[in-house]
């Protein structure tokens, strides 16, 4: 018969074995007594779980020494032996169209009486009414032409038995611009008046002449005037201390890009009373002047340059070099052969490639 007080049971079985369930012994609430037993005492052993055992099993890896080593001071980078520097190329672009020349003129007045021979003929009719103030001055000046139409053509008939003689002889005048322009301002005066009564030749208007090609600049030979040339491209230059000439340059900064350095040159340079607009933002042209280093111990002596060429156009305004802080003592507007002669040759070598051929 099994006892029912659970102390008692617990020591009986003890008594008859040492190896006793430990989960019984936790499950009994006297378990304290186990461990006071008579003839054996009886440890228990904390709980441990398998990670744990296997985390005291395993050797603890010894830690490396290290050294600390203090950084080492980054040296200073070496200057640049160069300057960048940007320029600007201000121009103004021709105002006229250029003069043909004799072999154009003469290949243009054979065009226009080619073109006489193949037109069809001028009807008047459908142009001027019969017995009018038009009419009677159109047949005046068709008997000055030599009954041709055409008032540009010189002594010409594209209808008559010579019609195939239309080529311009070698020293004719009968092509050139002057001959062309005195004939059309001849022919362009009026003859009649609104009443249909022919104008006595003192009393005939002549009709006002075109504008000269050469301005009172290109006479005087004043080269700081914009309105000389005009059938040219003309390029600013500006003169330095040195007594050298070249375009309006400055240094770049760091916040700055090569447009806005030129731009600020010109500003610098020629005032601001100019309205100017730079074509591009890609330089045009370049220029490498090498530094000098001392031989022996490539010591740098003098830094060299780095120029950067771009192009701009001049739309209103002139250059005014009052006041600026570069040293500039004069400029000109000069052309393509003009700068040539002006410019030192390593800066016309540099640019030429992108001057305008006119």
């Amino acid at each position: 018969m099994i006892s029912a007080a659970p102390g008692r049971g617990a020591t009986a079985l003890l008594r008859g074995s040492q190896r006793v369930c430990l989960q019984c012994t936790r499950s009994s609430p006297t378990s304290p007594l186990l461990l006071r037993s008579t003839t054996t005492t009886t440890t228990l052993l904390p709980k441990r779980t398998f990670a744990a055992e296997a985390t005291a099993a395993a050797p603890i890896p010894e830690q490396p020494t290290t050294t600390t080593t203090p950084p080492q001071p980054t040296p200073s980078p070496s200057p640049s032996p160069y300057h960048i520097k940007s320029a600007l190329i201000l121009t103004r672009p021709p105002l006229l169209t250029r003069l043909p020349t004799p072999f154009e003129s003469s290949f243009y007045l054979y065009q226009k009486r080619l073109n006489e021979r193949l037109v069809a003929p001028f009807r008047k009719d459908y142009y001027f009414k019969q017995d009018t103030a038009h009419d009677l001055e159109w047949r005046i000046k068709l008997k000055d032409r030599h009954g041709v139409p055409a008032k540009d053509i010189g002594r010409y008939n594209p209808r008559g038995r010579m019609a195939w003689n239309d080529e311009v002889l070698v020293g004719s005048t009968a092509s050139s611009p002057e001959t062309l322009t005195e004939v059309l301002l001849k022919d362009a005066e009026v003859r009649v008046s609104e009443d249909g009564e022919l104008i006595a030749p003192e009393e005939i208007v002549p009709v006002e002449k075109p504008m000269p090609r050469r301005t009172e600049a290109d006479e005087k030979g004043d080269e700081t005037r914009l309105d000389r040339r005009l059938d040219e491209t003309l390029y600013l230059v500006v003169k330095g201390r040195e007594g050298r000439w070249g375009f309006p340059m400055g240094q770049v900064t760091t916040e700055e890009a090569l447009h806005h350095t030129a731009k600020r040159a010109l500003e610098e340079a020629a005032g601001v009373n100019m309205n100017t607009w730079i074509v591009g933002r890609v330089p045009v042209a370049h220029q490498v002047i090498e530094p000098e280093i001392e031989p022996e111990t490539k010591r740098l002596v003098k830094r060299g340059d780095k120029i950067f060429y771009l192009k701009g156009r001049i739309m209103a305004g002139q250059a005014d070099l009052t006041g600026n802080k570069l040293g500039l003592t004069e400029f000109k507007w000069v052309t393509q052969k003009e700068m040539e002669k002006v410019l030192p040759k390593s800066v016309w070598e540099s640019v030429k490639g992108m001057v305008e051929l006119r």
